[in-house]
């Protein structure tokens, strides 16, 4: 095991973004989640797709990112518990400026690999 497990699983989680079923194998089921635009502390699966749901109404027609990758990785691990630090880049098509969040992913490694157990997302202005 090495920190570079836990930066593969968060590009390969972000590699599978719009295919729902592969991204979220990389969540754990009861995982905490802090968003910019979620007020309140989301428990589970069950808040996140409820969430996911509502930034879709909001976005309405508007063409999602071409692409959302993470970079400028800061990985640490001890044992079964993995601290991922990392910037999230969502581009856009047609000179629309770049969305950026400033991510911390707490994952812990079990039967089904590393899985995140917290994630915290800060959007940057």
């Amino acid at each position: 095991m090495t920190v570079d497990d836990l930066t593969a699983a968060i590009t390969d989680m972000y590699r599978s973004l719009g295919d729902r079923a592969a991204f979220d194998v990389r969540l754990h089921p009861d995982l905490t989640i802090w968003e910019s635009d979620a007020p309140d502390l989301l428990d589970g699966l069950a808040a996140l797709d409820d969430l996911r749901s509502r930034r879709a109404a909001a976005r309405g027609p508007a063409a999602p990112p071409i692409s959302v990758a993470p970079e400028q990785f800061r990985a640490e691990a001890w044992e079964d518990t993995g601290l991922v630090r990392y910037v999230l880049r969502a581009r856009y098509a047609a000179g629309q400026p770049d969305d950026c969040f400033r991510v911390t992913d707490v994952l812990r490694r079990d039967e089904q690999g590393w899985r995140i157990v917290h994630h915290h997302a800060e959007a940057l202005r």
